[in-house]
């Protein structure tokens, strides 16, 4: 059975209550306990922790309710009270028809199990659904056309099921859809205009039939005669599990039949007890570039968008003789480093603000118009976790090398470090505990997931290190380095000096999530043993299960201020980030970022289960 990630309202019936002094036992205790973790630890269910009377006259909060009938519990209702409106059943076996979900579901995550079935109509009826994923699943027919048009739906994905058939040539699009993925599976006809020509839309449709000019779509008859098997194996289906049917039916009369005579001679019965950029149709491999339309076109969809742009200084091109000023002619002594893409300097501009400025050497060769398109995107990329781009300033003057010019980028200045100098032994007296780092990874991952799905097109291979991740006079985790890609093709190749960054043609996802395994290992075990390079610790992750080995590699901090579970918790998907044999079978982002919070989770009721044992502990001490 799958697990409710982030639990909307359940309603379960338990028939394990049999004790006649409704006293829970030691078994149902751990059925409870097990309850509340599938559920995330509400708070309204700390007080099962204690408590130890009589259940059918417990004082239920609001979110429960327990009703009993002779003497024991026949009813449990739960009701979740958090506002993420998630279900997330991916993974598991199930082999039913889909589900009916509640209305007010904003997230629906059903991928990777055996549903099968058509789509019913009801989800073309939910109103704030924004997020569906029903990939990889057996369904089959058309999907609904008011699944395209629903008033928040913005990603939608099919892909790798059994529908077919032709869409509507009048289906009609919701506008805040930006990403439809009908991949690998059998429609045909033509492409719906909304699908083709709409704003800022990513469509995949390879491994289709469908009418148009792409050779990643199979011929008309291929989906045809795939229709045609489907629809013999289920006839002959059909007629094997009839005379398995009958075969029952005839053998249950027999028995019934001498059952009866038995009955008569016996004289008693035996009892028993017996879930308007033309959009962009990706295929099975990315495009070779993004076309500076497009770029120019971009638009922000998500609500991390919003949030993070709410304070933000506008963003503004600089004079040369501005950021001379604010770095003192960029001054040694405000040098704060060098690393593979341009030379930092802290700054201060006139109005007092403090920026750290960055010096990129550009090719003469540029093209102004696509250079400035790309960075307009990169201005719109903000983020509470990620570090604020300002402005810009191309100095074109002749500089010592007449073959390039310098682009600055102007960032907000992050004051307490890198998150890589918190997890370092020598500075012990500012190392981070296992909740801090926890709080680190989900902020950066937060970003991560905002730079690959909170923008068209999205940002990949960002630059994931502990020492491009910032943190502020808060404690907040900022990313540093993001987005680099989008201005490649116009800087210095630094492939040289073995750091160069891709194109961002080139650029993939799974880069991402990669490097970030590496920055949660490094979380794990601490620099000192990171240094050791990528191959030893992906060799040493496979010993990672075993808790006399952790002891060892894992860091001694982690150790001892983590519990066993979160501990666990982030070292599977870690090891899942690093190890993953093809980039098939690498987690997503959203996958990563939900484990992280789970972790975190845990490791906050953990904690707050050991500051109440050393109270009580303090408490038995007192005079």
């Amino acid at each position: 059975m799958g697990c409710l990630r982030t639990f909307v309202p359940v309603l379960l019936s338990w028939i394990f209550f049999t004790s006649t002094t409704l006293q829970l036992g030691s078994y149902e205790t751990q059925v409870l306990f097990q309850l509340r973790k599938h559920l995330e630890y509400p708070a309204f269910l700390n007080v099962w922790e204690n408590f130890n009377g009589d259940l059918c006259s417990f004082a239920s909060p609001p979110q429960m309710s327990i009703k009993c009938e002779n003497d024991s519990v026949t009813e449990l209702r739960i009701m979740g009270d958090k506002p993420a409106k998630l279900l997330d059943l991916r993974e598991n076996n199930f082999d039913s028809e889909l589900p009916f979900v509640p209305a007010g579901l904003a997230n629906v995550f059903l991928s990777n199990n055996s549903f099968s079935g058509l789509i019913h109509e009801q989800f073309g009826m939910l109103s704030e659904l924004q997020h569906l994923d029903l990939s990889k699943n057996f369904l089959s027919g058309t999907p609904p056309a008011a699944l395209f048009s629903l008033p928040n739906i913005s990603y939608l994905n099919l892909s790798s099921n059994i529908l077919g058939g032709p869409l509507q040539e009048d289906l009609k699009c919701g506008e805040a859809l930006s990403l439809v993925d009908l991949s690998d599976n059998r429609f045909t006809g033509l492409l719906p205009s909304c699908l083709s020509t709409a704003d800022n839309r990513v469509v995949k449709i390879s491994g289709n039939c469908f009418s148009i000019d792409s050779r990643n779509q199979h011929p008309p008859a291929y989906c045809k005669e795939m229709d045609k098997r489907k629809t013999k194996s289920t006839v002959k289906e059909i007629a094997l599990l009839l005379g398995v049917i009958g075969g029952i039916v005839i053998i249950v009369l027999t028995l019934l039949a001498v059952g009866f005579l038995f009955f008569c001679k016996r004289q008693h019965a035996q009892g028993t007890v017996d879930q308007r950029t033309p959009a962009k149709v990706v295929q099975d491999d990315p495009p070779s570039g993004i076309s500076p339309e497009l770029l120019v076109n971009a638009r922000i969809i998500s609500q991390a968008a919003k949030l993070g742009t709410q304070n933000a200084p506008a963003y503004r091109v600089f004079s040369i003789v501005e950021l001379e000023e604010a770095t003192n002619g960029f001054h040694p002594a405000v040098f704060l480093g060098e690393g593979s893409t341009g030379k930092v300097y802290k700054g201060r501009l006139e109005n007092g603000t403090l920026v750290a400025v960055r010096s990129l050497a550009l090719q003469r060769k540029y093209s102004v118009r696509n250079l400035k398109l790309q960075l307009d995107l990169l201005s719109k990329l903000s983020h509470p976790h990620l570090v604020g781009l300002l402005g810009h300033c191309i100095d074109g003057r002749v500089q010592s090398d007449s073959a390039t010019d310098r682009l600055f980028l102007v960032y907000e200045f992050v004051p307490n470090g890198n998150f890589r100098s918190l997890l370092s032994e020598t500075c012990p007296e500012k190392v981070q505990k296992w909740s801090d780092r926890l709080a680190v990874l989900i902020g950066v991952a937060k970003a991560v997931h905002f730079l690959h799905t909170g923008v068209i097109p999205p940002c990949f291979s960002n630059r994931l290190k502990t020492n491009n991740v910032l943190l502020d006079e808060h404690g907040i985790a900022k990313l540093s380095d993001y987005g680099m890609s989008m201005i490649a093709d116009e800087t210095e190749n630094a492939e040289a000096k073995g750091h160069g960054f891709k194109p961002r043609h080139e650029a993939k996802l799974e880069d991402d999530v990669y490097s970030f395994g590496f920055i949660m290992l490094e979380s794990l075990v601490g620099p000192v043993v990171s240094e050791k390079g990528e191959e030893f610790l992906v060799n040493e992750m496979a010993s990672f299960s075993s808790q006399d080995y952790r002891r060892k590699i894992v860091d001694p901090v982690v150790l001892t201020t983590s519990s066993q579970e979160s501990l666990s918790i982030v070292i599977s998907i870690t090891n899942k980030c690093i190890s993953a044999e093809s980039s098939s079978s690498l987690p997503s982002f959203e996958d990563v970022l939900w484990n992280l919070q789970y972790a975190a989770q845990v490791q906050a009721t953990a904690d707050a289960d050991d500051q109440k044992s050393d109270t009580s502990q303090t408490e038995l001490h007192l005079p």
